[in-house]
């Protein structure tokens, strides 16, 4: 029988700013299992002065007892599954995500963003939210729904890559900042190592696609996903589905690459699962999926081609 893993945001369980697949694995799970996770957001200069805004003990302690890593995001993890080798997929499926705290923070920063040739000031601003609700509150008194998703999903990069920083999203995943893996949708992640090594982290209340100013609502979350190895899949990129498309992505540093890298993917993708040809699955694509720019900010740009199911599985559902 499956069981359930929860694990607490500490010392002990948070990795802070890079993937490595020499970083010791922090729980040790059977395919098919299921994990609840805690997960941190900011280092200490985004903490709010505000007294109604609760930070997180959790977050302080690991804030006090760490040293700063490379990049900006805490994960949760890595988590050792067992049966994942090399040339396998990890299939990560999101069952729930819940907000952790009242506040969430946004930062504009010079030399980052889309725009970092307009924006040369620092700017840090504090968003509340209602977790009954559902709602986050900007400064200037906008209500916004939130959509909570985790920004950082991957694997353990490439043993011969050594120590890679959390910003840039790659092959095994990593900060894929991508708003449509909210709960109920399904990831699925290259694995290159024994044990897959699964990280999670990088809450985001709400984003929109672009991510431009380099950040969203940036908070802590809870989420509870299962873990399921699928064998010798040769998998090269990671790939999606909501209950209404499936959804393949592109990282580059330049956004018409990553377009093309996702589109390749789909194409593929088409092909694998029906008897259309590549010119009938690229006609489908350009008659009936939406890229979409996932974030112009990661160094490595993301793009994700959105394919309605019924277009290939004959089902509107």
């Amino acid at each position: 029988m499956s069981r359930n893993h929860s694990i607490a945001a500490t010392r002990e369980t948070v990795h802070w700013g890079y993937f490595d697949a020499k970083i010791p694995a922090i729980e040790r799970i059977r395919s098919g299992d299921t994990i609840t996770v805690d997960t941190l957001s900011g280092d200490a200069a985004y903490l709010p002065t505000d007294p109604a805004m609760e930070v997180l003990a959790d977050h302080r302690a690991v804030l006090d007892n760490m040293p700063e890593g490379p990049g900006p995001h805490f994960m949760t993890g890595p988590f050792f599954v067992e049966g994942a080798e090399p040339g396998d997929t990890l299939k990560v499926e999101i069952l729930d995500i819940k907000l952790r705290q009242n506040w969430g923070w946004n930062v504009i920063a010079p030399l980052f963003g889309t725009l970092q040739e307009d924006f040369d000031t620092y700017r840090l601003l504090h968003a509340g939210i209602d977790r009954e609700r559902g709602v986050v509150s900007m400064p200037w008194g906008l209500e916004l729904p939130a959509a909570p998703f985790f920004g950082v999903m991957g694997t353990a990069p490439p043993p011969a890559w050594g120590s890679v920083s959390s910003v840039v999203p790659r092959s095994f995943g990593g900060n894929i900042d991508n708003k449509e893996l909210v709960s109920g949708t399904t990831l699925y992640l290259p694995v290159f190592n024994d044990g897959a090594l699964f990280s999670v982290g990088d809450g985001h209340a709400m984003q929109g696609n672009g991510e431009v100013c380099v950040t969203a609502i940036e908070t802590a979350l809870s989420g509870t996903m299962r873990l399921t190895v699928e064998k010798g899949t040769g998998l090269q990129l990671p790939w999606a589905e909501t209950p209404t498309h499936y959804m393949t992505m592109g990282f580059d540093e330049d956004l018409d690459d990553a377009a093309k890298q996702a589109l390749r993917a789909m194409i593929a993708f088409i092909v694998s699962r029906t008897t259309l040809s590549r010119e009938d699955a690229y006609s489908l694509c350009s008659i009936a999926a939406d890229l979409a720019v996932t974030q112009t900010v990661d160094v490595n740009k993301g793009i994700h081609v959105m394919l309605p199911k019924y277009t290939i599985d004959g089902s509107r559902g």
